[in-house]
């Protein structure tokens, strides 16, 4: 005879799932429990269903205000899965709350590898930087533990999750639209703008444009009045082959300073590259009505021309 549903670990999984969405974490974590012995008692190992269940259980200690287990559950979810996503993400809430800022910017950190586009880990970075700069000064990057080499094979196995397990960490980019124009920055964060900003370039200098990029929209996220800092990303973009994400760049950039040379330059380069050759050869002509001997903009000029013909 098949067990009953609620016999059954995906019978009790599937019930700990609706009491957590029913707010009723209590029943959701002793259900999870259940499920967990039921699936040790069998003997015979499932590494990523008890995974789940220790990270969902995780879920109703952080609901529950309980920390402690909920970091311990995370542990756990992840010796038996490294670098699985969700766990990653309530351990760092869990350690945010409990004001251990430099483990949370690890785990925060470890997700923005596997997917840099996480809202909530790349809203949780913003929020640990300010502390740690606060609580440990200008040079507290030096005093963070090791942040793990998140493997290929971990990255590829989120891409390959079925769209509803990205629920919980709905892709968006980075908020500067949002956190960081809606107020006005103070002067201690424009400092720590300009600090990143000048650690992305010395980062391009080195050829490290993914890390610059990092750098760039963590310095975004403190002030986002300065037209160089989207005309640099942008540069990044480009040597990336991102060429949409460099013309949006670009395109901040100018919105804050009209006469940025490199923006129309650099958004000059993205349309050629995505074939957009009018819009490429329009941004060209603005350039050189402000700089009318501009070398490598009249070279860019006709290699569009030459597109056209």
């Amino acid at each position: 005879m098949a067990p009953k549903p609620s016999d059954s670990v995906e019978g009790l999984r599937a019930a700990g799932n609706q009491s957590f969405r029913n707010g009723q974490y209590a029943e959701a974590s002793a259900l999870y429990e259940s499920a967990l012995r039921l699936l040790q008692a069998r003997g015979s190992p499932d590494p990523q269903e008890e995974s789940v269940l220790y990270s969902n259980r995780a879920a109703c200690h952080l609901k529950d205000g309980n920390c402690t287990d909920c970091i311990k559950d995370c542990t756990s979810a992840l010796a038996l899965v490294p670098f699985s996503i969700k766990p990653l993400l309530r351990r760092a809430s869990a350690y945010e709350a409990l004001e251990k800022y430099p483990l949370a910017y690890v785990d925060y950190k470890t997700v923005l590898q596997i997917d840099n586009s996480v809202a909530s880990a790349l809203e949780g970075i913003n929020r640990i930087t300010r502390a740690l700069m606060d609580s440990l000064g200008p040079e507290w990057r030096v005093k963070l533990p090791a942040i793990p080499v998140v493997p290929v094979s971990a990255q590829k196995r989120w891409n390959s999750l079925p769209s509803e397990n990205h629920k919980e960490t709905a892709k968006s980019k980075p908020k500067e639209t949002t956190a960081a124009k809606s107020r006005v920055p103070s002067a201690g964060d424009v400092e720590r703008a300009k600090v990143l900003k000048e650690e992305g370039n010395e980062l391009v200098k080195k050829g490290s444009h993914k890390k610059a990029i990092e750098k760039y929209s963590e310095s975004l996220l403190f002030s986002n009045l300065e037209s160089a800092t989207y005309s640099n990303r942008a540069l990044c973009h480009l040597v990336l082959k991102q060429y949409k994400e460099a013309v949006k760049d670009c395109t901040e950039a100018l919105k804050l300073d009209g006469k940025n040379v490199k923006a129309f330059y650099r958004r000059a380069q993205a349309y050629k590259a995505l074939k957009d050759y009018k819009s490429s050869l329009a941004d060209i002509s603005s350039l050189l009505q402000i700089e009318p001997r501009n070398g490598p903009a009249q070279k860019l000029q006709q290699e569009v021309n030459q597109n056209l013909n």
